[in-house]
Parts: C-alpha cells; structure tokens; sequence
C-alpha cells in the first residue's frame, strides 16, 4: 500500500482526477469526423461535450455524500469501472443520439475520479498545504491533457474514432486496478457522515450558505468556463476555420495545456513565499489579460492560428494558479464533509461549464469571435466575483503569511 501523504499518492489521485480532462481532450481531434459520420451539426456534435459536463456535474451530488459514509476508496472504484462499461458503448455508438446517451453515462462514472480525488487531498493534507498539494496534482495532470489530443489525433487517423473511446476505457480500468491495490482509504474515521437524506441536505445546505465558498466556487466556475468555451470551440476554429489537421491539432493543443503547466508550475513554487489569496489575485489577472487579448484580435478580424493559441496559453497560465487556490479555498471550511463540499464544488464548476459549450455551439459564426468573447467575458466576471465576494471573505488560513520552508 502507498504512504498517503506521498508523492506516488499525489500521482494516483492526479490519474484519477485526469480522467475528466481526458474523457474531454482526447476526442476534440475527432469533432468535426463525428459530424461528417453521423450526418450532424456543429450543435449536436458539441453535445457530446456538454451532456458529458451536465451528466458530471449532476453525478457528484450523489458520489461525493456517498463517500462521506462509505469513504472515497468504494465510490471511486464503482465509477471507473462504469466510465469503462459506458466508453465501450460510446465506441459502439452507431448514430449521434446514442453516442451523446452513451456520454452521460460515461460522465456519470468518469465524476469519481476528480470529485473525491479532491476530497482525498483535503482528507489528507491541511487546508494551507493543499493549495499547494493541488498545485503539484495540476501540473502532474496537465501532462494528459498536453498528450491527449494527439494521441487522440493519431488514433483517428490509424484506427478511426472509435479507438479513442476504447483507450478511454482501458485507461480508467488500469487506474481502478492501482486503486483497489495500492490505495488506503483517506477518510479518517471520525469524518464519515450519516447517509440519512436529512444529513445530506443539511450538509449542502450548510456548504451553500458559506460566503467564503461562494466566493471560491463562483471564481472556479466562471474561470473553467472561460476554458470549457476553449476546448468546445477549438476544433471547429482550428482545423474547420483555419485548416490545420487533425493530427497536428495536438501540437497546436499543447502549447495552450504548456501554459497551464506554468501556471500550475508557478502555484506551486510561489506558494511558499505568497499566500492563497495573493496567488489567486495574480492568476486572475493574467487571465484577464490572455482572454482580452484574444477577444480583441478576432474581432480586429485577425484570424491566425497565433492570435487564437498564443492568448490562450496566456489565459491558460492564469488558470493554471487559479484553479488550485479555489479548489482549496472552498474546501478548506469543511474538513469534516470534504466529499459533500467538493462535490458541490464540481457540480457549479461542471454546470456552468456546459453552460459556456452550449453557447459556443449555437453561437458560432465560423470564426474565432465567439469563443474569444465567451472567454474574455469569464475571465472579466471571475475577477468581479473575486472583488466583490472572495476579497471580503478568505478561506481560513488562505490571508496568513505564508511559510518560507
């Protein structure tokens, strides 16, 4: 068995929590295929992205309570191993409507992973060094997302769409399988909750009605949104608008994910000179400044393939350092049902996420302008929403001096 607190455990949790982003990246090569296969429309094909996104965020209202009573370790295995079952469907999907059927429930398992993954982090570490924890598990986990689409690009070109999908499920069976046999349960005990509908509600409530949570999970929402908006439009831009193919679409892919590795890079190392609250201004200002400046290059009608990436691998390294402050933050206050919490956490992150892909999916004009005014506009919100809420109410410990070790 791992030692919980170790960098093999950090590694692990960030496999299981890399399945969201894989289940979202490794296919975007194989968007505008799927449409030319099924006969269907840019809307219908960003279906598939955006039922996934409803699907996860509704499923951990549910998976997150249960491992409040049950622990993480059971909760976690059941869901991977229904993610496995449902990407075998995906690949054996036949007409768009199954293949979007077939990705809710992929969703609905593939929600364990990143949902009580970040519950075992808290469970295990203490709310100023979780940021930092969670920092480290984003830059590990960046690493799926930088290779992802061109892995996803090259199986499309050697073996057809459907590969993707069953690479999806052969990876969420080898991680459940280090799960089952090198995990220890990282719920303590004396946290496990009741699983009395009353308990549940309570807790939620409870999480809900915490203005320092608000603050943190409005933050975290708008801003994945802003990158929700990216990965929805990014094929249709990319390889439809400004031609580049399918294969090379993972190289153009990862220069935004290197951004997000920095920026994880960064959180990481600046975490022991500057606090939470100081890494999280920093990151939403340079957010701010990479989703501007995309929004004003396409509508000065500059449509290139730099003026798409290069601002969006500077939005992307604000990410990068906002994403695990908020995380943390809106955790910190509730030790005692981190998985209720969390799951809450990713359910308004998840939620407002399909909310950004609807958009894009409806609104797209062929070219760059709306997906860049979609991601200017998070970006712009998520630093009113800091000002106005997060700024007034910081998550415990996240205004102290931080330590110098």
């Amino acid at each position: 068995m791992l030692q919980l607190a170790s960098l093999s455990t950090t590694a692990l949790l960030a496999a299981a929590v890399a399945l969201g982003p894989l289940a979202t990246d490794m296919y975007l090569p194989a968007l505008p295929e799927l449409g030319d296969a099924f006969a269907a429309d840019t809307g219908q094909v960003q279906l598939t992205l955006s039922i996934y996104m409803i699907g996860f965020a509704l499923a951990q209202l549910v998976c997150g309570p249960l491992a409040d009573p049950f622990g993480r370790k059971p909760i976690m295995l059941g869901g991977l191993v229904l993610f496995a079952l449902a990407s075998v469907g995906c690949a054996l999907a036949e007409n768009i409507e199954t293949l979007v059927y077939c990705r809710f429930l992929q969703a609905l398992g593939g929600s364990a992973g990143p949902v009580l993954g970040r519950a075992a982090v808290r469970d295990i570490h203490n709310p100023q060094d979780a940021g930092r924890i969670m920092a480290i598990l984003a830059a590990i986990m960046a690493i799926a997302p930088a290779i992802a689409p061109t892995v996803g690009g090259a199986l499309l070109a050697g073996f057809g769409w459907p590969a993707i999908f069953l690479s999806l499920g052969g990876y969420a069976l080898v991680v459940s399988a280090v799960i089952a046999f090198g995990l220890p349960e990282p719920l303590k005990p004396h946290y496990r909750q009741s699983l009395r509908p009353a308990s549940l509600a309570r807790n939620y409530w409870t999480v809900l009605c915490d203005r320092s949570f608000q603050g943190y999970a409005l933050i975290n929402a708008l801003i994945f949104s802003g990158l929700f908006a990216f990965l929805s439009g990014a094929s249709f831009v990319l390889i439809d608008f400004l031609g580049i193919s399918p294969t090379a679409f993972g190289a153009y892919f990862s220069v935004m994910v290197f951004g997000f590795m920095t920026g994880s890079f960064l959180a990481a190392r600046m975490g022991r000179r500057l606090t939470p609250d100081q890494l999280l201004r920093v990151g939403l200002m340079v957010s701010v400044v990479g989703g501007l400046l995309m929004a004003t290059l396409a509508w000065s009608e500059v449509f290139t393939k730099a003026a798409v990436i290069l601002p969006q691998a500077v939005f992307m390294i604000g990410v990068g350092m906002v994403l695990p402050q908020t995380m943390a933050g809106a955790l910190a206050p509730f030790p005692h049902m981190a998985g209720s919490a969390s799951a809450m956490f990713g359910f308004i992150q998840m939620a407002s996420a399909a909310g950004a892909g609807v958009l894009v999916g409806h609104l797209h004009n062929g070219t760059s302008q709306v997906m860049a005014t979609i991601i200017a506009s998070c970006a712009l919100a998520a630093g009113i929403a800091y000002l106005l809420r997060t700024a007034r109410h910081t998550a415990p410990g996240f205004g102290a001096a931080a330590s110098h070790g």
